[in-house]
């Protein structure tokens, strides 16, 4: 079992969430939790693209920074862009400045344009991918499933870029695609609640 980080209110955590003070908030709040918005899921789908390489401390500190420079990850909007918006990204210190990952997104967002066409949500075509329960791992000793896999088959056979099988199951494990809270984390039930609470899409 991963050894847990006790929080400032004397509860224990995953561990991971202790090593930068920005952590603790997005831990307890967000990863883990189930989400079907489409411009989250889209969003998170591209963040973890441009963490590919970098650390998530990195793009978490970013991520408004994200958000203003891609209109809040509206993929409609995105999928508008330009020559000149890439440049306009390119000159943004605020972000991480990577043409190949830029270049990525605005490809994304056709391709998720295309998915809604087909599918009516991207939630519910990637809600398909939810693990069962009895195929699951111990928390947090892998970085690929059979799922994960699968998914980042599908999504490059449809034309998306920087969705490998490692980045694809850190996207199943934050949207809560899985409960991959350790055992023994203030926080595990609260996400297992809000998963027993969620209507799958």
């Amino acid at each position: 079992m991963t050894t847990p980080f006790v929080g400032p209110d004397g509860k224990t955590r995953c561990l991971w969430c202790g090593a930068a003070p920005e952590f603790l908030d997005y831990h307890d709040n967000e990863w883990g939790f189930p989400v079907a918005d489409d411009r989250r899921l889209f969003e998170k789908l591209c963040l973890e693209g441009f963490q590919s390489g970098l650390s998530w401390r990195t793009i978490l500190a970013k991520r408004e920074n994200f958000r203003a420079a891609f209109h809040d990850f509206d993929f409609d909007r995105i999928a508008q862009f330009t020559e000149r918006d890439i440049d306009r990204l390119l000159r943004d210190r605020g972000i991480v400045r990577h043409r190949g990952k830029i270049e990525a997104v605005i490809n994304n967002a056709k391709c998720a344009q295309e998915l809604v066409k087909q599918e009516g949500s991207l939630a519910s075509f990637f809600w398909r991918y939810e693990p069962a329960a009895n195929s699951l791992t111990e928390p947090q000793t892998a970085s690929t499933s059979a799922e994960s896999i699968a998914l980042s088959k599908a999504l490059k056979k449809m034309g998306w870029k920087f969705v490998g099988p490692t980045t694809v199951y850190a996207f199943l494990q934050a949207m809560g695609l899985i409960n991959d809270h350790v055992e023994g984390c203030v926080i595990r039930k609260k996400v297992a609640q809000a998963r027993k609470r969620f209507k799958r899409p």
